[in-house]
């Protein structure tokens, strides 16, 4: 596939303004957690505080994506997006406001930080949802890459930007440029003009009955159901191994700026895996990416048998970064291929809840493994957790037997609408 090929997504002004708008959020989402935390580690000088702080945002975030996928399925969802955007931009001015002024306190933060959660649950679903509709059916593929890669620039550029506002004006201006990000990107989902794939001819449901809508969609198709659960056991042994084990055993080998580049590294694997994407054309794109989850597990054992090597720690981080891009691309393709448009919000963010549920239990279980079996053990005992899911969820027939849709049975063009 060309380079030209490849970017031709960018050719459709819905993605472009999609893309736009998604990237200029994430850059200030990753400038966010870093002001943020400093910003109260200034406030309260407590690691406790702060727990409480991101733990309140990240709770309604939990208890309302189901709702948002109800919603991002109800309205359309470019306005849903302009919406959340124009509300987290309030919030986080607040927030920017408050700290700026001297005017913080923990329970003011937390209270602005579960709204914040709130109003990211109703654009989760809805921005993953509109995808497909801002492309012709045979580019999915390379629309998911293209916004798979700009989001990882934004979060490396964002993390880079966010130290240096942090460090030169002081967390609030981080907190302000990130409210800034979230104005800037409603105005480019303003302009999104897609079909509209609601059924008006269907009659209203209540809340409850269009979630049970779409939790029988998340049910009926055994891949979806399937790969969601093993994550929801990857994702928790992954957190615990590679986010809370990991620094500590980088602390007694390679150094937190050892530890500091292999994060760097496997970044930079993420946008390389990404740049893959845009050219393969595969088959059973989810059959390759599942396979592809076997990266974690030689990254898990690596870090438990060889922590003391700065070079082959960056060499399997970058692979896996990429590798695990594989799969991220390939699910996203799947579920917009598969899934109804008007159903697909909904299958999003049960995929969502179900991906995030188990992540706190792994965080929290990681320390008293470590110290119950050893850190290095630990580590293992992740792995093997790992290998045995990925190797189930490649069992399974639907996985195996799920096949892209040809050029023929691809969806069709999605054509623009008036405003």
């Amino acid at each position: 596939m060309t380079l030209a090929a490849a970017l031709s997504p960018l050719r459709h002004p819905a993605f472009r303004n999609l893309a736009l708008g998604r990237l200029i959020s994430l850059l200030g989402n990753a400038i966010a957690p870093i002001a943020l935390a400093f910003a109260v580690l200034d406030l309260t000088h407590s690691a406790s505080a702060l727990g409480l702080v991101v733990g309140a945002r990240s709770l309604t975030n939990v208890v309302f994506v189901l709702f948002g996928g109800v919603i991002a399925d109800r309205l359309p969802r470019h306005l849903v997006m302009v919406g959340s955007s124009l509300l987290a931009a309030a919030t986080q001015t607040a927030v920017a406001v408050l700290v700026l002024t001297g005017s913080a306190t923990v329970p003011l933060l937390m209270a602005l930080g579960a709204v914040n959660g709130m109003v990211s649950a109703f654009s989760l679903p809805a921005t993953a949802a509109l995808v497909p509709q801002t492309v012709p059916g045979d580019l999915l593929q390379q629309a998911n890459a293209l916004n798979r890669l700009s989001g990882n620039a934004a979060m490396i550029g964002g993390a880079a930007l966010g130290g240096l506002l942090v460090a030169a004006a002081g967390p609030g201006w981080g907190l302000a440029v990130d409210a800034v990000t979230f104005a800037v990107g409603a105005l480019f989902f303003a302009l999104v003009r897609v079909t509209d794939v609601r059924d008006r001819a269907a009659p209203r449901q209540g809340m409850l009955a269009d979630m049970r809508v779409g939790w029988t969609e998340f049910t009926s198709r055994s891949w979806v159901w399937i790969v969601v659960l093993a994550f929801m056991i990857l994702n928790a042994t992954w957190v615990g191994g590679f986010n809370v084990l990991g620094p500590t055993v980088a602390d007694g080998t390679i150094g937190r700026s050892g530890w500091g580049l292999v994060l760097a590294v496997e970044t930079a694997g993420m946008v390389a895996g990404a740049l893959v994407a845009l050219r393969l054309k595969l088959r059973r794109p989810l059959l390759v990416g599942s396979v592809c989850m076997l990266a974690e597990v030689v990254f898990l054992v690596t870090l438990a048998q060889w922590p003391g090597s700065l070079a082959v720690l960056a060499v399997v981080g970058f692979l896996s970064g990429a590798a695990v891009e594989q799969f991220a691309i390939a699910w996203d393709m799947s579920l917009q291929q598969h899934i109804p448009s008007d159903r697909l919000a909904r299958v999003y963010a049960y995929d969502i809840l179900g991906s995030i549920l188990a992540v706190p239990l792994g965080q929290i279980a990681a320390g008293p493994a470590a110290a119950a079996m050893g850190t290095s053990n630990a580590l293992l005992a992740a792995a093997g957790i790992n290998a045995v899911v990925v190797l189930a969820m490649v069992a399974s027939r639907g996985v195996r037997s799920l096949h892209a849709p040809t050029p023929a049975t691809a969806p069709a063009a999605a054509e623009p609408v008036p405003a």
